[in-house]
């Protein structure tokens, strides 16, 4: 996990990195169960106030993405992942609104984008 911050986005860090994490937990990169580094390290690592890391952990407790348990650490949650799911969801479904958007453009009929679609996942199978 490879977290990248922006001091001059305007929007606030813990934010950046709540967003950061909630993106690898949505896209599979972390899983449940996996650990998520120290509060104090990853604060040490992004150059950051331990305040700062620790809202942001807050905030993705509370979305039930994270379980934090003292003295051992902060992993992902397994308990949400029908929530998790329909998260995921949700980003293919605006990932097809942008490919069938693009499609419009070219212009590429859907039953081509299908007939493309079938063809790579035979070749990546």
């Amino acid at each position: 996990m490879n977290i990248i911050l922006s001091h001059s986005s305007g929007e606030p860090i813990y934010v950046q990195i709540e967003k950061q994490i909630r993106q690898c937990i949505m896209q599979g990169m972390l899983k449940p169960g996996d650990p998520l580094p120290s509060i104090r390290q990853l604060a040490r690592n992004l150059g950051i106030s331990v305040i700062t890391t620790k809202r942001a952990y807050n905030e993705l407790e509370n979305q039930g993405l994270i379980d934090s348990i003292v003295g051992r650490g902060s992993f992902v949650s397994g308990s949400n992942m029908e929530m998790i799911r329909e998260q995921r969801l949700r980003w293919v479904e605006d990932k097809v609104r942008e490919l069938l958007e693009e499609c419009r453009n070219i212009p590429l009929d859907v039953n081509e984008l299908i007939e493309m679609i079938k063809l790579l996942d035979r070749e990546e199978s």
